[in-house]
């Protein structure tokens, strides 16, 4: 089985090298880019399993790019820059971005980040869109009657907290701006609604860490969104860096 194909799309020839170096030490297969059209001619071309983009791009903004690919493709893309302002991340991640990864990175967070985008790809691909049942480490939700167990101990939500849970678990893995749950759950994006969703946020994630388990299942990145992180069972892969805490 063909190793996951990577398009790297970094003008800094330094980063662009170190990136390579990085994944060749886990046997990636990998194409470069050195700007915006010609990773957009790559990624339809040669059809990559993962994107790794800079933003600061010389022939045009890396927010550009996003906004072409996701015209046409799912693929994933996660953004490597050394933009770290929040609105930087939070537009990008609107755009259609998966993930956010701010220079200076280290290659251990940067190939964890790619292991944890492979395996929500894998997930999706395994699993029946119809299916009505979702799982998730000790976290279960049946579409079909609305209901919710964690350790086999039903949890009592009410309606907001149930549309939020399902919305970050059928995007798994992947950052969820404010402004997107926002627009998903309640069709607003007002700013002054963000409270509102924190609030909501907060009561979720009593009632999801109140088993004896304490697994973090939803992750706050600070001034951008949430992320529902992969569970992994004992038995899985060992848990990874990437399921600490975001700073």
């Amino acid at each position: 089985m063909n190793k996951p194909l990577i398009l790297v799309i970094e003008d800094d020839k330094a980063v662009r090298n170190l990136i390579t170096a990085t994944l060749e030490t886990q046997d990636y297969r990998y194409l470069t880019a050195g700007t915006g059209r010609q990773g957009i001619q790559e990624a339809t071309l040669k059809q990559p399993d993962i994107i790794l983009l800079d933003l600061g791009l010389p022939d045009r903004d890396g927010i550009e790019v996003i906004q072409t690919l996701r015209s046409w493709s799912r693929m994933p893309i996660i953004v490597i820059s050394a933009r770290s302002e929040d609105r930087d991340k939070i537009e990008a991640l609107d755009a259609g971005a998966d993930d956010y990864l701010t220079k200076p990175f280290s290659v251990e967070e940067l190939l964890a980040r790619v292991r944890v985008t492979l395996r929500r790809m894998r997930y999706i691909q395994t699993q029946n869109e119809e299916s009505p049942i979702f799982t998730n480490g000790d976290l279960k939700i049946d579409y079909s009657s609305g209901c919710v167990w964690l350790q086999d101990r039903e949890l009592h939500l009410t309606p907001s907290e149930y549309k939020l849970l399902c919305l970050l678990a059928h995007n798994v893995g992947k950052v969820m701006t404010h402004t997107a749950i926002l627009k998903a759950i309640w069709g607003s994006t007002l700013d002054s609604d963000v409270a509102s969703l924190r609030v909501f946020m907060t009561t979720l994630r009593k009632k999801l860490e109140s088993s004896t388990s304490s697994l973090p299942y939803i992750q706050t990145h600070v001034g951008v969104g949430y992320r529902m992180l992969r569970i992994e069972k004992p038995d899985d892969d060992a848990a990874l860096p990437e399921n600490k805490p975001h700073r």
